[in-house]
């Protein structure tokens, strides 16, 4: 169905009947309550707490599996909370937070793939991406330059990418 014929179909229904299909969609689909939830009650401090959490598992599980260092659970959530709009900083935040888990995961160990490096340097891409998009680079400068010289000293194989795209920027 077309964006067009949608209109038209919900502008030939009665209010009753409009208010009915709403409530059947919200009690039916999570996204359709993620996003009304989200819309009443932002709680956008909760969800960066629950986002930071599920992140930080990938690398340190707290029930002492093998960490499986997964930045795809990171990129769903950021898709997630893109479309329920929330605000640059706090989808922001929670970019870099990535990067600096992974840091963090990665400081002190020999066997890091490059596998691995080129998807956290994909991850930093995109943030920094972010920021000039929204226009709130500027508040991200000293974080940025901060990763980069930690990429350096963990004599990561691609650390030039991150200090090359660093000095593109600051």
């Amino acid at each position: 169905m077309s964006k067009r014929d949608f209109k038209k179909y919900i502008a030939e229904l009665k209010r009753k009947d409009l208010q009915e299909q709403l409530i059947d969609m919200y009690e039916r689909f999570d996204e359709v309550k993620k996003y009304y939830d989200f819309i009443f009650n932002p709680q956008e401090d909760k969800l960066l707490d629950q986002a930071k959490f599920k992140i930080s598992k990938e690398y340190f599980p707290v029930n002492r599996r093998k960490p499986k260092m997964r930045r795809s659970v990171a990129q769903k959530i950021i898709r997630e909370y893109s479309k329920l709009e929330m605000a640059p900083d706090v989808l922001a935040e929670i970019m870099f937070y990535n990067v600096e888990i992974a840091q963090t995961f990665a400081r002190g160990k020999d066997n890091i793939s490059s596998a691995f490096e080129k998807s956290m340097y994909k991850s930093f891409e995109q943030a920094v991406s972010f920021l000039i998009e929204n226009g709130i680079l500027e508040a991200y400068k000293e974080r940025i330059r901060k990763i980069t010289v930690e990429f350096h000293e963990q004599k990561w194989s691609n650390s030039y990418q991150f200090v090359s795209l660093a000095d593109r920027v600051l």
